[in-house]
Formats: C-alpha cells, sequence, structure tokens
C-alpha cells in the first residue's frame, strides 16, 4: 500500500494540494459549523482571504474544549444521515470527545493505516494480531481496517487476556503485532514465565502507538520480542491512528501530508517555530469530511527532522512525542516529561521498565518521587545491592535531567500492569494524609 503519487510527491505539487484542500476546508467549516462561525467571526478571521499555506498563522487555533463544548454532535460538518461511524477519545485527559466519519472517511482511514502498516514492512503474506482496544477507542479499529486493507490476515482480538494473546500468537504464527509499547512489553514479560520465548516465534515486526514511549524502551521491546518496533501517531480528534507512522529507517514519523499540515508552535507564545525546533504540535485535516479540525492544537511535544529518509517518501517527518504539555512535570523549575525519565531508567541494568512518577504533598511543597522494580533476578532482600542501585538511579537522573528527585524501588510486578495506555503518573497531592 506504498502510494508514491502522494508520499513521494514533489514539493511544490504537494503544497499546492495542501492549499486547494484547506480552502474547501475553510469554506465548509465556516458554512455547516456554528462553532467555528462564531470562533472566526469574533477573531474578525474571514476564510476567504487564505490563499496559500503561508496564510495558516492568521487562522485562529482549534482546542480540545471546543469538542468538549460541542458534545456530542456540535463540531459535525455533515448532516447526521451521512455519518457511517461514532467514536470517542479515551478520555485520558478529561471528558471524552465525540468524532464522527463518513463513508469516505473510513475509506481514507484504511488507506492511511494500510500505509502505516506497509511501512512497517508488512504485506499481505503477513498475519496481523491487533490487541488495540476495540469499541469507541480508535486503536482498535483502526489498525483493524488498515490491516485488511492492505490484504494482511487480520485477527481482532483486541485488549488483554495476556495468555491467550500470547497462544493465539504462537498457534496461529502471527508476523505482526499492534498494541500500545507498555503492553507489548508486558506481553513478552508473560510470554517468558509461560516457557514461551517470542523471539522463536515467526513474530518480525510491532507497530505501536497511543502513548509516548522512549528510545531505550524501543531497544528492550525489540530485545524481547525479537522484532523491529516501529512508532505509529494518531489522536481521535485528528482521525485516530495513521495520522503519521515511521518506516523501516525508524528515524520520525512521516506525517500523511495529503491529508494533514502539521505545524510546530511555541506553546507559550502559540507562534510557528523553525524546523528543527521543539514545540507543540497543531493539525489541521484537509480531507476530513464529518469533522474537521483547523489548527488543533494536540498537547504533543515535538519537532520536525529536517534532510530526507532513506526510505524516499518526501512527506515531512516529525520526532517521536516526548511529551504532552498537561503531562509535563515543572520540579524545581525544570521542566520534565515521564518519558524522560524512562530513558534514563530503560538504560539502567538491574531495573525492569516499570515505573510510576507518584506527586504529594510534603507541607505545602510538592514532593515527586519515581517508583521503579527492579528486574526480576535482583536480589531484592540484599540491602547493600539495593543501596547502590538506587544511588545509582538518582545519580542517573541528575545526570540527565539536572534534577535530583527522589527513588524507590520496588519488588518485582508490584507496579500495576496496563492492558493499554500505561499510567505514568499518579498525582496524591490532594489526598489527605491520616
Amino acid at each position: 500500500m506504498y502510494q508514491p503519487e502522494y508520499e513521494a510527491m514533489d514539493q511544490g505539487e504537494l503544497e499546492a494540494l495542501q492549499s486547494e484542500r484547506l480552502k474547501a476546508t475553510l469554506a465548509r467549516v465556516y458554512d455547516n459549523v456554528p462553532m467555528y462561525r462564531a470562533k472566526y467571526d469574533e477573531a474578525g478571521f474571514d476564510p476567504s482571504t487564505v490563499k496559500s499555506l503561508s496564510d495558516l498563522a492568521k487562522i485562529p487555533f482549534t482546542v480540545k474544549n471546543d469538542l468538549r463544548a460541542a458534545y456530542p454532535y456540535g463540531m459535525f460538518a455533515v448532516p447526521m444521515r451521512d455519518i457511517v461511524r461514532l467514536q470517542a477519545s479515551s478520555g485520558t485527559t478529561g471528558q471524552v470527545t465525540v468524532v464522527g466519519y463518513t463513508a469516505r472517511d473510513i475509506d481514507n482511514w484504511a488507506d492511511l493505516m494500510a500505509r502505516t502498516f506497509a511501512s512497517a514492512g508488512a504485506g499481505p503474506d503477513d498475519i496481523v494480531q491487533v490487541a488495540y482496544g476495540y469499541g469507541l477507542f480508535t486503536g482498535g479499529l483502526g489498525a483493524h481496517y488498515g490491516s485488511e486493507r492492505l490484504g494482511c490476515a487480520t485477527i481482532p482480538i483486541s485488549g488483554g487476556n495476556t495468555k491467550r494473546q500470547i497462544q493465539v500468537m504462537k498457534d496461529f504464527g502471527v508476523t505482526v503485532f499492534a498494541a500500545t509499547p507498555s503492553y507489548a512489553l508486558l506481553v513478552g514479560e508473560t510470554a517468558l514465565e509461560m516457557g514461551i520465548d517470542i523471539r522463536d516465534l515467526p513474530l518480525r515486526a510491532g507497530v505501536f502507538g497511543a502513548e509516548p514511549w522512549s528510545e531505550n524502551m524501543r531497544l528492550q521491546l525489540e530485545e524481547v520480542l525479537g522484532i523491529k518496533a516501529i512508532d505509529i501517531y494518531g489522536l481521535s480528534e485528528v482521525l485516530g491512528p495513521g495520522v503519521a507512522a515511521e518506516c523501516e529507517a525508524q528515524h520520525g514519523l512521516h506525517v500523511n501530508e495529503d491529508h494533514f499540515i502539521i505545524e510546530i508552535v511555541d506553546p507559550e507564545t502559540l507562534l510557528p517555530v523553525p524546523d528543527g525546533e521543539m514545540g507543540e504540535v497543531v493539525f489541521t485535516t484537509i480531507t476530513k469530511e464529518g469533522i474537521p479540525v483547523i489548527r488543533y492544537r494536540t498537547r504533543d511535544i515535538s519537532r520536525i527532522l529536517t534532510g530526507k529518509c532513506s526510505c524516499g517518501r518526501t512527506f515531512r517527518r516529525m520526532q517521536r512525542i516526548s511529551g504532552r504539555t498537561d503531562d509535563m512535570l515543572i520540579i524545581r523549575g525544570v521542566n520534565v516529561f515521564p518519558s524522560q525519565i524512562e530513558q534514563v531508567l530503560t538504560g539502567i541494568p538491574g531495573v525492569a521498565p516499570h515505573y510510576q512518577v507518584v506527586l504529594t504533598k510534603h507541607g505545602s511543597l510538592d514532593h515527586v518521587e519515581v517508583h521503579v522494580e527492579v528486574g526480576p533476578d535482583f536480589a531484592f532482600d540484599e540491602i547493600k545491592a539495593l543501596e547502590r542501585l538506587q544511588n545509582r538511579v538518582k545519580a542517573e537522573i541528575v545526570s540527565a535531567l539536572a534534577i535530583s528527585i527522589g527513588v524507590k524501588l520496588v519488588e518485582p510486578k508490584s507496579i500495576q500492569r496496563s492492558e493499554g495506555k500505561a499510567k505514568r503518573v499518579v498525582d496524591l497531592r490532594n489526598e489527605r494524609s491520616e
């Protein structure tokens, strides 16, 4: 499902296509979505003044609260008779937001997810096990339709029931596994407990997304599962999975720019930043019919990678997500994302890649402590060895992040596992201490 007529487009042709689709989308949302009409009128913005991509910065942003205020159908740009599917966000940061798809939206989505699997090296000869959740969450059905569109044999197993996942993977000869990275790691651990080494199975690729994960986590997944781990990106408000994906070069996620316009803006000033600089990711949909979003602030932090990719695709690449602005911790004036802590922990022998950042109050001051599991072979009852490991973890965090935070080593499997998105931050600051 590699589509070079789009994925390897000349830059000038691509920009002309994006401009044409952007202007049509702006006219459509102004005419059909009351929220956009009111927002644009209030800002004194006339959509007809947008002539090219250089005019993007004059368009007001769309934010999550706009979608919440329009719950459930206020953002739809087509009549309900044209909507063939309703889904919703996972509600990670609050109330769910509803999204609707027309038949053409579903068709485009299947194409984009087929591109995603093809980017990971998959093809019609592959057997794909989809362990993303099905239902209102967009991950499962998005991956499912894309895998089928590519011609793969598709197993709609959904999340959970980990031992059965492993048995199916073994018995059915699965070659591609689609899941959150944290759940994939749990599958690898559980398989070893069952006496199954997944590296001996036909599995060769993992298509992982729905949560930020570090480069060291990738290396661990590739070692434990014996695969090439590919990062994918999407969010329900923009489409679902299929917005961007790594290719086998594993150096940045190619944004499907024939369907989406990506910007990186400074989270404080909201002004665009030059390619290569970190900032907040903003997306505009230019082909969606059901619920188009214009300059949607994702809260995700990334940057545009410069230079050409060895795969031949010319779509711009975004760096893997380092965190979200609403997940960012400010520790004694230093901005820290959980994925940065993960990157440190997963590089230290003796600790497992399972951790939680626990926030509490000590008097009037915020206190941050990282709870991290020791590895399964570590002698947890050896006090001196524990102290040495704890001191090393503290020192590595100081070296990498320039801050000192509390570290608590905990026994293997004492941190709750997730069958979906891992819960990395536990905020206990509003709980009363006894």
